[in-house]
């Protein structure tokens, strides 16, 4: 009986923590954080919400100016995965910010989505993950730190296997093919506009001729 008392004692005593969210505004931007972890590191806290208000306007200037103004940020000791993002709400694993305190830019990844708003789009989601962390890997301020990096090209790997392996592809055609093909996409795919073409018109080569040359030379 004790330790059952001392369980539901503890459930209440996170849920109560819970209901004090944090709200920060600065210049056209509101982040609402709320943790739902009384072990949370604050330091750990006050990255997340810097990189927040350090990153989102930069990737809303390079991207979508007409992105949501007011961002809700959880840190949930329930959630089993990493994180997670919808509709401008934006849920991280605290086991993961305990095991992992370094990696601060899951925010930047995370509020990349945000940004794409890409909704029901007709393009593939392979691209919207890599785009992703694209951005994380050109707009976030503690990947070195957290030994985050694109994925160096291995035998066997394909443009379709997302996030960081597609990433590296698309710092690729920037660096060789087209400068800005990143925004390119990233318009199409939010105006639901994306077609396959996409990549011959901008880049001179279809999807699999680009990757092809990739794979042959993938030195950025």
């Amino acid at each position: 009986m004790k330790a059952l008392l001392l369980s539901l004692f503890t459930v209440l005593a996170i849920s109560a923590f819970a209901q004090t969210p944090e709200v920060t505004k600065k210049g056209s931007y509101t982040l609402t954080f709320s943790n739902n972890d009384p072990n949370l590191d604050p330091v750990v806290k006050e990255r997340l919400i810097s990189t927040f208000f350090k990153v989102y306007p930069e990737l809303a200037k390079e991207y979508n100016k007409k992105t949501a103004k007011k961002v809700y940020m959880m840190i949930d000791t329930a959630y089993k995965g990493v994180a997670e993002t919808d509709n401008a709400h934006v849920r991280i694993s605290a086991a993961w910010m305990h095991k992992k305190p370094e990696d601060i830019d899951v925010v930047t990844h995370e509020v990349m989505h945000i940004v794409q708003d890409y909704g029901q789009t007709n393009g593939p989601g392979w691209l919207t993950e890599g785009i992703a962390d694209y951005a994380r890997n050109k707009f976030g301020v503690n990947n070195a730190a957290a030994k985050w990096a694109l994925t160096d090209y291995k035998q066997g790997q394909n443009y379709d296997n997302s996030y960081r392996v597609t990433a590296r592809f698309l710092l690729w055609i920037e660096t060789h093919k087209r400068m800005n093909m990143v925004k390119i996409l990233d318009k199409q795919m939010r105006k639901h506009t994306y077609v396959d073409s996409v990549w011959e018109q901008e880049a001179g080569k279809t999807l699999d001729g680009l990757w092809a040359e990739y794979i042959a030379n993938p030195t950025l």
